[in-house]
């Protein structure tokens, strides 16, 4: 009788502890909430209309739908038939009314070079002299290229609502007259070179971050805190000065009657100006200087962390300072070296305006292509494509360090 009562009596507690539970959880939940809205409407939606962007194919279908539709029976082979010819027609004068039509021109010259010329000339051509007969012989008789098939292929590889045009362009690659993926012509072959370059560039920066960043973390984590945090303060002085101003402090100091070359002039060392500026090394020594605070950082606070006594176990034993160092110290610093390779090349490949005015022609990365093709040419397709290839490249390098990230910690960071 008492065992069942308390177990009636339980019930209502277990009720009441998972409703307070509950109460606690719905709370912590909107603690975090406006991070999460903050960082889907300033992250997660940029992204996705990045790449939604890369595959969206709008312009013709909403300028010429009679003429998608009517291609849709089109096997590609010969010219299409005359009801394509009429619904084309339809369109273009339609579409030069609704002033749709330099859009849809402008897409379409992507593909075939002086499209846009074509259409719209045909389209004011059709406004102004609507001439007799057919539609096929009206077209071909304003412009004879409507009666080659390049010319409606191009029409409907571009009827959307999706397509593969920017992504391939990305990559050197596109569809031919009959829909096959072949490489891009070799005048239209340039962004595999310039993502090459871009990890090069990206690659070469690490390198020297890391070179010139690990005996400073090393010195910072070892001093005295005083000390350690006078010299932090230079660390982190660049933060303070804008990214614009660092960059242009550069140009000053190694121009050609910069700073560098007239101390070496003076003392001898060379009788002309050396080239230090507008090329590769000078995209080296600005992008060097602005990333290697993240660099240190991380290093740092991976160094912190590591006792002092191991170094004074190895050296009990016999260890000669060299072999202790390599096997002892320096596997307890993969960490930090991960995190800061990792941070400083994501920020060097997608770095613009620093390699866009200390680099020259053959200096410039991928970003400055997206920019030009998202401010000047305004063909955000392509731009879009481009920064998600970048992003892909990003996405697989951090698994990359993932996976070796997660080996370390399971096979342990000291060498055996």
């Amino acid at each position: 009788m008492t065992a069942a009562f308390v177990a009636g009596a339980d019930v209502p507690l277990k009720r009441r502890l998972k409703r307070a539970e509950r109460a606690r959880q719905f709370r912590a939940l909107g603690l975090v909430l406006p991070l999460l809205a903050f960082l889907l409407f300033t992250f997660v939606v940029p992204l996705a209309g990045m790449i939604w962007k890369s595959v969206d194919d709008w312009e013709v279908p909403q300028a010429m739908p009679q003429t998608v539709a009517a291609l849709e029976r089109w096997n590609g082979q010969g010219l299409p038939d005359e009801a394509a010819f009429a619904a084309l027609a339809a369109d273009i004068r339609t579409a030069h009314d609704a002033g749709t039509l330099a859009v849809a021109a402008k897409r379409l010259n992507y593909i075939v070079n002086g499209y846009r010329t074509t259409l719209l000339s045909t389209g004011r051509k059709l406004k102004e002299q609507p001439a007799p007969g057919t539609a096929r012989e009206t077209l071909i008789g304003i412009n004879p290229a409507w009666g080659e098939r390049e010319s409606w292929a191009a029409i409907k590889s571009a009827s959307g609502p999706v397509t593969s045009y920017y992504l391939l362009a990305a990559v050197d690659l596109t569809h031919n007259a009959d829909g096959a993926i072949v490489h891009a012509p070799a005048d239209q072959s340039i962004y595999r070179e310039v993502f090459m370059r871009t990890f090069e560039i990206g690659f070469g920066v690490t390198a020297l971050c890391l070179i010139l960043g690990f005996p400073v973390a090393y010195l910072l984590a070892n001093l005295p805190t005083g000390r350690s945090n006078l010299l932090m303060i230079f660390v982190l002085l660049p933060f303070w000065t804008s990214l614009l101003v660092r960059t242009c402090a550069w140009i000053v100091i190694l121009q050609s009657e910069g700073i560098v070359n007239g101390s070496l002039q003076w003392l001898g060392v060379i009788d002309e100006p050396m080239r230090l500026i507008y090329n590769r090394f000078g995209v080296y020594m600005a992008m060097t200087h602005v990333l290697l605070p993240f660099m240190i950082l991380p290093l740092y606070s991976v160094m912190r962390g590591i006792s002092p006594a191991y170094m004074r176990a190895a050296a009990s034993l016999g260890a000669p300072p060299a072999t202790a160092f390599l096997r002892i110290y320096l596997p307890q610093t993969i960490p930090g070296i991960g995190a800061g390779c990792l941070l400083v090349f994501i920020l060097a490949i997608g770095y613009y305006i620093t390699p866009a005015l200390v680099g020259g022609a053959a200096d410039q990365m991928i970003s400055s292509f997206i920019a030009f093709y998202t401010t000047e040419t305004v063909n955000w397709g392509l731009a879009s494509a481009l920064g998600a290839v970048l992003l892909l490249s990003t996405l697989v390098l951090a698994l990359v360090y993932g996976k070796l990230a997660l080996g370390r910690q399971t096979t342990g960071g000291l060498k055996n």
